[in-house]
């Protein structure tokens, strides 16, 4: 038996520099600076090793005892107390390492990528409705391809489009997950897809109404409201929905309409304003507007901001039309193609859609305006009933 309890209190709080046996094993090692800390010895499977307990700053002499009696057990146990301790705190990292903590991380790292850094909560959504109540709490180092396919197993044949984000989102949490040092399997969420299947839901496109009866359904916007005005401005500028919704009067200079990047669909790193060139057809609309605009806002809500993004949508959905407002923009770039010779980076441009690799990009910096103020002059035209012939746009 070894002796136990050999050292004082006094002893050890007036121990000089060396190593001092309170026995069985647990030592205090002071340094001639002034610092301390206590060490256990211990020999398993016939090896010396040392265990750090703490400084004597921090753990007194009792608690040092204490400690200890719990690792000796585990010796006698035939266990390695400093291997015992390590796999306990990679335990503990787990539980604070789970699903929910580390996809909020990577969201919070990715945010800046993201337009409006994420705060329309698009990017996180997925996750949040269909992943994280149902296995969020689970430590991501435990997280395999079958918990993935469990989670999204209920949306992924009925919400394919939600369903394949979600597990886009989940893909970029396991490789963040793997940049902080843990034990993740990266290949999880493909391993995942391969358990799913393909997903029966086939991707339907946003309707659109054929360019020929734009005009027919142009001319039937004709009561001066809000929402008619609206489309009205949408169609003749081929937007999408937020710029015209957030149309500010600042915002225009003589037949040019400089949307903010905010308003422009895009990711953060890319984003940038982006000019409109104003037919006379959509100047005259703006003007039309201009009496019932509301603190600058061309087309505000009946009670405060401006309106919502499903009012112009549900005024074609109450005429029972399958088109949507988004869908005047596969209108304006089939025109485009069937009705002029328009060359595609000028049609593209009209839509505010990046082409070319990033080094012509570069080299090219010019946002068309000119040829695009002709191309939408024509639009203008053929929307108001007033030109069916072909177009011919420059490719200068």
């Amino acid at each position: 038996m070894f002796a136990h309890n050999k050292l004082s209190a006094a002893q050890v709080k007036n121990a000089k520099p060396g190593k001092h046996c309170d026995g069985a094993g647990l030592w205090l090692y002071k340094n001639a600076d002034g610092g301390a800390k206590w060490v256990l010895r211990f020999t398993i499977h016939g090896r010396r090793r040392e265990m750090g307990l703490g400084r004597l700053a921090d753990v007194s002499l009792k608690e040092a005892r204490d400690a200890a009696d719990r690792w000796r057990a585990l010796v006698r146990a035939g266990k390695d107390p400093i291997k015992e301790r390590e796999r306990q705190k990679r335990e503990a990292a787990k539980e604070d390492h789970t699903l929910a903590t580390v996809a909020a991380e990577a969201f919070e790292a990715r945010k800046a990528e993201l337009k409006g850094d994420g705060k329309a909560g698009r990017w996180f959504t997925p996750l949040e409705l269909h992943v994280l109540p149902k296995i969020g709490k689970v430590p991501v180092e435990d997280i395999d391809q079958r918990d993935i396919k469990n989670a999204l197993a209920p949306i992924w044949h009925t919400k394919s489009d939600t369903a394949r984000k979600a597990m886009n989102r989940l893909n970029i949490t396991l490789k963040h997950a793997a940049a902080m040092g843990l034990d993740v399997d990266v290949q999880a969420t493909e391993k995942a897809k391969a358990l799913l299947g393909k997903s029966r839901h086939e991707a339907r496109n946003i309707p659109a109404l054929p360019w020929q009866e734009v005009p027919a359904f142009y001319e039937s916007l004709s009561d001066g409201t809000i929402t008619h005005l609206a489309l009205r401005l949408l169609i003749l500028t081929a937007l999408r929905s937020a710029p015209v919704r957030f149309c500010h009067l600042d915002e225009i200079e003589g037949d040019v309409w400089t949307v903010p990047a905010k308003n422009m669909k895009s990711q953060k790193g890319h984003e940038a304003e982006f000019r409109v060139p104003l037919s006379q057809e959509a100047l005259a609309v703006i003007e039309q507007a201009k009496p019932l605009a509301r603190d600058g806002y061309l087309f505000p809500n009946v009670r405060k901001g401006v309106i919502s993004d499903a009012t112009m949508s549900a005024l074609m959905k109450r005429r029972d039309m399958d088109a949507r407002p988004h869908g005047f923009r596969s209108s304006f770039r089939t025109w485009c193609a069937e009705a002029t010779s328009t060359p595609e980076h000028i049609a593209e441009a009209a839509l505010a859609h990046v082409t070319g690799t990033k080094v012509s990009r570069a080299y090219r910096r010019t946002d068309h305006l000119e040829q695009r103020r002709a191309l939408m002059a024509r639009w203008a035209d053929h929307v108001t009933g007033k030109n069916g012939e072909v177009v011919r746009i420059a490719a200068c």
